[in-house]
């Protein structure tokens, strides 16, 4: 039985283990070939090495696929494009990009220092930008591909990962982009916000009330990356275990008009009774937090 990526040339970054090792052995499963990119580094950043990604190439060439090991910096322009450059250079072109690489350097907004907040942005949302940026160019030609970057929940807002929080938003708007300005050539861009089991979740600083496994956001990796998905784009999707959500697209709710130019005192007359607020659920959340924390208990959200 044929692959669902058959013929497909596919990039993975932080494919080096966790979700992105799990994307890549799936896509390789599928029939794709793969670029598995990675420097494996510490969950700050540090200590940068190559054998994490050479060995998840062995996996998938003992199964019987194709794949190549690159170990490059995705937060840098150079980086991405020669990562970009491993597809077309030896697999002849390049049909999707997984960009799964990130590190967190927790701590809170008053707390975090400046090299905290660029190096989490730089790996996360520049590291989109970088691989997004050079495939896009070649899909653009080749009018076809499919970019999907890895966002989370946090993009609503953490309490203590501003820097994590603010790149994982600003992903969001960069898939939104991508999907609005490559549409016209049969590109498409999505995202994923997954909850699974890796290093990264392990440093969260409350209990999750839905935790799956890396394997478990693979088969969606897979079909968005496949023909099956040629109509899908724009989107935002949970994957969490056996669940698989959507993200609503944001738009305005509720609105008030005055004539001419409002005035302060205008606008506090008139606001809470007709625009009022969108309730800003992770406000709701920390008074549970601060209840559990006072008992002793690990917070659940």
């Amino acid at each position: 039985m044929a692959g669902f990526l058959d013929g497909k040339a596919v990039v993975v970054t932080g494919a080096g283990g966790g979700i992105g090792r799990a994307c890549a052995l799936a896509a390789a499963a599928e029939g794709a070939k793969v670029v598995v990119a990675d420097i494996g580094v510490g969950l700050a950043g540090e200590d940068p090495k190559s054998e994490v990604a050479e060995t998840v190439v062995k996996e998938i060439e003992a199964a019987g696929g194709t794949a190549l090991a690159v170990a490059e910096d995705v937060s840098t322009m150079g980086g991405g494009e020669r990562i970009v450059g491993a597809a077309t250079e030896n697999f002849g072109r390049i049909d999707g990009v997984v960009a799964v690489a990130g590190i967190l350097r927790e701590r809170m907004l008053f707390n975090m220092a400046e090299d905290e907040w660029d190096a989490v942005v730089a790996t996360h949302l520049k590291g989109h930008f970088t691989v997004f940026r050079h495939a896009a160019a070649v899909m653009r030609k080749q009018e076809s591909g499919s970019l999907i970057g890895f966002t989370s929940g946090a993009f609503a807002g953490s309490v203590a990962q501003a820097n994590y929080a603010a790149a994982k938003g600003g992903i969001v708007s960069l898939v939104r982009s991508a999907a609005a300005g490559l549409y016209r050539y049969g590109v498409r861009a999505n995202a994923i916000a997954p909850i699974a089991r890796t290093r990264m979740s392990a440093n969260v600083p409350m209990e999750l009330a839905e935790m799956g496994d890396p394997e478990d956001v693979a088969p969606m990796v897979v079909y968005l990356l496949s023909d099956a998905a040629a109509h899908v784009t724009g989107q935002v999707y949970t994957v969490v275990g056996s669940k698989i959500a959507v993200w609503n697209q944001p738009t305005e709710v509720r609105a008030m008009w005055t004539e001419g130019r409002w005035t302060p005192q205008q606008i506090a007359e008139r606001i809470d009774g007709t625009v009022g607020q969108e309730r800003m659920g992770l406000i709701d959340q920390l008074e549970a937090y601060r209840a559990a924390a006072s008992s002793g208990d690990k917070p659940t959200t």
